[in-house]
């Protein structure tokens, strides 16, 4: 559906500019006036209202298939449009204002929620990201005029080497200046389950690079169909870079029939889980006078959740509001609170240790608590920190600036993956990895983790910043993503949502929601029913299960990391390569002369 409306659309402008075939047939002099000089006025102003169609389609599109949208398929037409006017060779100037554009309005619209935490951020980083992830378009406009005339395996190398730059372009926000991968196009698939499975295997690139080769590939298609000399024996020719598309949709598909058919015969249970979303607003979380109020918060909904007798519970990021490792008044009322509750607790709190001392060091962290020995000596550190959130980058320059969370002084970040051992699985023990906030939007921190032993991964993460709007969802979509790339079931407790777990193979099996009558629910809704709110506060107990197909085993991604994003590369490079030479069509044979009087 996307994909004909998206055609019929660019039938009509491509038409406005478009030579008849035929004359017309002949008109009274009025209406024959009339229409010359509505042909006139389309001619001249055809790059006019083709960037006009460009930038709306883009723009809505960007927008509509990000979470928590329901329209995730337009994730393999939203670029079409553009892809297709650039084989008409527009001005270079006008393309780009075009695309680059409705990039920056997209991406400053889905980041809107950060407006609840700094408008000027929101107007900075907002157009930086649009404009990053919009420079793909630049190659768009340079490609695809060189293509038209080439042989069909330069064309297919061609929109294999878009998609491998787009991939190697996000591969660059996981780093470049700190990083900010905050929702890859595969992201928008992440309640599509056919389309997931080979990020096991090449990471979430793979899948990436699948949507915008289906792009591009419907963009070559609709130009067969449209562009310049199209007949019908041309459209009845075969797309080769349609075919080579569909292709790559078929692989998705059989490795998901292989991966994800009839596996319920492979799932064993683990544990009951419990999740406790105490909803804290920022306004008191860090406020002294507002301390024991949290805590009651926190006494009742976990003792509410405890009543169902889970195997373990999981408080979110920041959760208590003294630090639980360095406040031995915060660490007793705990350690109290976890033997009533009669469950081990895994929470994120904060650590400081050797206090006024040259030596001071303040962590963010996850800690883990037993109803028998109490809180343990080692926990798990925050590795990738949130510049001016948790520290201060050029502290020597930038000395004069405070960072957002008003606890302490610059967080120090952890070294490694700080496993927590949990007395639950059939071995009689199982290795937890945990990820704090957005630490699960980098691909290589979840990778580390399962690489050193992590057979389940859980999130800690409070959302409670960013208001009751679209951020918990996107972020919610990146832990499918790493559940999916390292096999490993994946759990998350959020301050006021989104709460769950999910498999390995990135179906949502749980959800905390709560529906209009205040009851929790953890079952996810079917398609068309009301979902309830994942903002609230309360709690709930899950029972979680791991597949055994992948008990101890590393998936192919965790085994052999980013190898997808040199192979984009090296894709992208060679169709470069290939192009920017002029292509100099072979002379047609000569017809030899038949002798006279010869049949």
């Amino acid at each position: 559906m996307a994909f004909a409306a998206w055609l019929c659309s660019c039938t009509l402008v491509h038409r406005m500019d478009a030579t008849p075939l035929n004359p017309p047939p002949e008109l009274p002099p009025y209406e024959a006036g009339e229409s010359i000089w509505k042909n006139a006025f389309l001619t001249r102003h055809a790059q006019l209202l083709w960037a006009v169609a460009v930038f709306a389609l883009t723009l809505l599109a960007g927008v509509a298939m990000m979470p928590p949208s329901r329209y995730p398929e337009l994730a393999y037409v939203f670029a079409a449009p553009a892809v297709f006017w650039a084989y008409r060779a527009p001005g270079r100037r006008i393309f780009l204002w075009a695309t680059l554009g409705a990039q920056v309005v997209a991406w400053t619209i889905t980041l809107s929620w950060l407006r609840h935490v700094t408008w000027a951020g929101l107007l900075l980083l907002g157009p930086v990201i649009g404009l990053w992830v919009g420079s793909w378009f630049v190659a768009v406009r340079w490609t695809m005029p060189r293509l038209i005339g080439r042989p069909w395996m330069q064309r297919v190398l061609a929109v294999l080497g878009l998609a491998g730059l787009w991939v190697v372009l996000e591969w660059t926000r996981t780093w470049v200046l700190s990083g900010f991968p905050w929702l890859p196009l595969s992201a928008t698939q992440w309640e599509r389950l056919s389309v997931l499975q080979p990020a096991a295997y090449t990471g979430a690139w793979g899948v990436s690079f699948v949507l915008v080769t289906v792009n591009v590939a419907f963009a070559a298609y609709a130009w067969k169909l449209l562009g310049p000399g199209a007949d019908g024996d041309r459209a009845r020719s075969r797309c080769p870079e349609f075919l080579a598309a569909m292709a790559l949709l078929l692989g998705c598909l059989l490795v998901t029939a292989r991966e994800t058919i009839n596996r319920g015969r492979f799932f064993r249970h683990w544990a009951n889980v419990g999740i406790v979303q105490p909803a804290i607003p920022q306004s008191v979380k860090w406020d002294p006078a507002e301390a024991a109020g949290v805590l009651r918060i926190l006494e009742a909904e976990t003792l509410k959740v405890a009543a169902a007798r889970p195997d373990l519970l999981l408080w979110p990021e920041a959760t208590t509001p003294l630090a639980v490792f360095g406040d031995d008044g915060m660490r007793r009322w705990t350690e109290d609170l976890v033997r009533r509750a009669g469950a081990p607790l895994m929470l994120g709190s904060i650590a400081y240790e050797r206090v006024d001392t040259p030596e001071e060091r303040w962590s963010n962290g996850v800690f883990a608590v037993s109803p028998t020995v109490g809180l343990t000596a080692d926990f798990y550190v925050k590795r990738h920190l949130v510049p001016f959130g948790e520290y201060v980058p050029l502290r020597p320059i930038l000395g004069w600036l405070e960072k957002v969370v008003p606890v302490g002084g610059d967080f120090q970040p952890g070294v490694d993956a700080g496993l927590f051992t949990v007395p639950l699985g059939p071995a009689g023990g199982t290795q937890v990895g945990a990820l704090i906030c957005y630490e699960d939007i980098f691909p290589g921190l979840a990778r580390a983790s399962v690489r050193a032993g992590a057979e389940v991964l859980m999130v800690n993460t409070n959302n409670g910043w960013f208001g009751e709007g679209a951020a918990a969802y996107q972020h919610a979509a990146h832990a499918v993503l790493r559940a999916v790339e390292t096999r490993r079931p994946v759990l998350r407790a959020g301050n006021s949502g989104w709460s769950g777990w999910i498999d390995e193979c990135g179906a949502i099996r749980a959800v905390l929601t709560q529906d209009a009558t205040g009851v929790v629910r953890t079952v996810p809704p079917a398609r068309g029913e009301a979902p309830g709110t994942v903002y609230f506060r309360g709690g709930a107990s899950l029972q979680v299960s791991r597949d055994a197909r992948f008990f101890g085993v590393r998936s192919f991604y965790v085994e052999w990391g980013d190898w997808f994003v040199a192979v984009s590369a090296a894709l992208a490079l060679g169709a470069w390569a290939w192009l920017r030479r002029p292509y100099v069509p072979p002379p047609e044979p000569a017809v030899a002369a038949r002798p006279f009087g010869r049949e």
